[in-house]
């Protein structure tokens, strides 16, 4: 089954599904074999594994090449943290031409300005974009795949910059009518009450995509109850890395030794079988000359 078809189904399945954070081919494969039906290749998880902040300091094309090892590396579908479509409507067609190239079955857009900001960094001082203009970008992208399974998230940051429950369901219903296939509804809040709400007005018009970073203590029941379709766990595999590697490095540090490391970490075995090395191996035997191994006789 196509990609694109698979994270179609996971949306408009009655079943609440989850997906989990990735930001280059290794935390992709991980993701995959843990069980995940799908990939949330994160922006800030991205950027912040290319040591630059979540701002666009990575250009859409040097994202896009951390994507291609992702897709080369999973087959299970892989939903792109788009930011705004990295410009107008113009440059977010031509993403999406780019992402189906490599297989990436959807992408998400929020409808701040470009350059873009992390929502949970002075979110209150950050400007929503105009809705036409936004409404005019999900037309562009939508008119813009070949795939028409190809997925388009409208990311809704009203409740993130303070704008309230009014203003997200005008956006989403905005969104809806450009032809987008769901909803991401955010929120900053610690407690579910901003989303509950937004999901009791909205009755199930398109699906709805949460991503519980700041509300991660809300009962997954409460998700569903709500008629959720998708959640993200957007960050924490990107979180979890930065400690193993500060742990690890300082140990290394202190004991000028990797004597007791080497016990914490995963086996060299381990990482080649995650790079698959074993098929190298046979294809090597496949398509190398075997070696002549007897010596010529003078």
């Amino acid at each position: 089954m196509e990609k694109t078809t698979q994270l179609k189904q996971i949306l408009t399945s009655k079943e609440l599904d989850f997906i989990m954070e990735a930001h280059n081919g290794l935390s992709a494969t991980i993701v995959q074999e843990t069980g995940f039906k799908g990939i949330w290749a994160s922006g800030l998880s991205i950027s912040a594994s290319m040591g630059v902040r979540d701002n666009n300091e990575a250009s859409w094309t040097q994202v896009l090449e951390i994507l291609e090892f992702m897709s080369d590396a999973t087959s299970i579908p892989i939903l792109f943290d788009g930011d705004t479509g990295f410009g107008n409507f113009n440059n977010a067609r031509r993403l999406v031409k780019k992402l189906e190239q490599r297989q990436i079955a959807g992408v998400c857009i929020e409808d701040k300005l470009f350059p873009k900001t992390n929502s949970f960094i002075n979110a209150a001082t950050q400007p929503l974009a105009d809705i036409d203009e936004f409404s005019g970008k999900i037309k562009a992208m939508k008119d813009a795949q070949t795939d028409d399974d190809f997925i388009v998230v409208a990311r809704v940051e009203a409740f993130i910059t303070g704008w309230g429950l009014e203003e997200a369901l005008k956006r989403a219903e905005a969104y809806r009518q450009a032809g987008a296939d769901a909803i991401l509804i955010h929120s900053k809040r610690s407690d579910f009450k901003e989303i509950e709400s937004f999901m009791q007005e909205w009755s199930g018009r398109l699906p709805i995509v949460l991503v519980p970073t700041k509300y991660y203590t809300t009962s997954t029941e409460l998700f569903k109850n709500a008629g959720a379709n998708l959640v993200i766990w957007a960050n924490h595999n990107l979180r979890a890395s930065i400690d193993a590697i500060k742990n690890i490095s300082e140990m290394i540090y202190r004991d000028e030794s990797i004597y007791r490391a080497e016990n914490l970490v995963a086996a060299l075995e381990e990482v080649f079988r995650l790079q698959n090395s074993n098929e190298l191996d046979l294809a090597e035997r496949k398509y190398l000359p075997k070696k002549n191994t007897t010596e010529k006789k003078l």
